[in-house]
């Protein structure tokens, strides 16, 4: 019996210690999958990659006919939002509409008839957008790492499972909490 305690408990030292030393080596991993996680989850509401900025403008222009509108028409009216630099191109979606659009995606929507306009504002987010990219395994080395880390996962659970004694994991919480984490998606799954 000594021996087979003493054995136990050297083996669960080593759980204890792969448990320690995988979760700091993906702790930086885990953090960004679950910050993107979020905000993917929710990107019906809050765009994950952009923030957007919607403003009203008064042109000061009317144009009666599409013809009428130059380049030159189109970067003035830029110009009054600081945007000259960044035309990339106009259209006419509908009668009595310009639509401009700007590098990086934003863009300026004209009633001509009015001279009302509505500029949409685009900015990238540069570190959530980031993160969210990765989801997207957008490389192979970043797919095997990916990779990596779900193995790493695994490993995680696992050693935190058996570095515990088994009297802990059979007896108390600890059973039901195992017994929840994997019913929950269990259920998603099949529902």
């Amino acid at each position: 019996p000594n021996r087979m305690q003493f054995s136990s408990n050297k083996l669960r030292k080593w759980f204890r210690l792969i448990h320690r030393d995988v979760s700091m080596v993906f702790a930086g991993t885990l953090i960004v999958y679950a910050v993107s996680g979020i905000y993917m989850n929710h990107r019906q509401t809050v765009d994950p990659t952009y923030t957007v900025e919607v403003s009203e403008l008064e042109t000061g222009r009317r144009w009666t006919d599409k013809n009428a509108v130059t380049d030159a028409d189109v970067t003035q009216l830029l110009a009054t939002i600081g945007q000259e630099d960044n035309y990339a191109k106009h259209y006419f979606p509908q009668p009595g509409q310009l639509k401009i659009f700007l590098k990086g995606g934003s863009s300026v929507v004209v009633d001509m008839n009015t001279g009302k306009a509505v500029y949409e504002k685009l900015e990238k987010r540069i570190i959530v957008g980031n993160m969210v990219r990765l989801h997207y395994n957008p490389s192979r080395a970043w797919t095997l790492f990916a990779d990596s880390f779900a193995v790493a996962l695994v490993v995680i659970i696992l050693t935190g499972i058996f570095m515990m004694p088994s009297r802990t994991i059979v007896t108390g919480r600890t059973i039901w909490e195992l017994i929840a984490g994997i019913a929950i998606p269990v259920l998603f799954i099949v529902m």
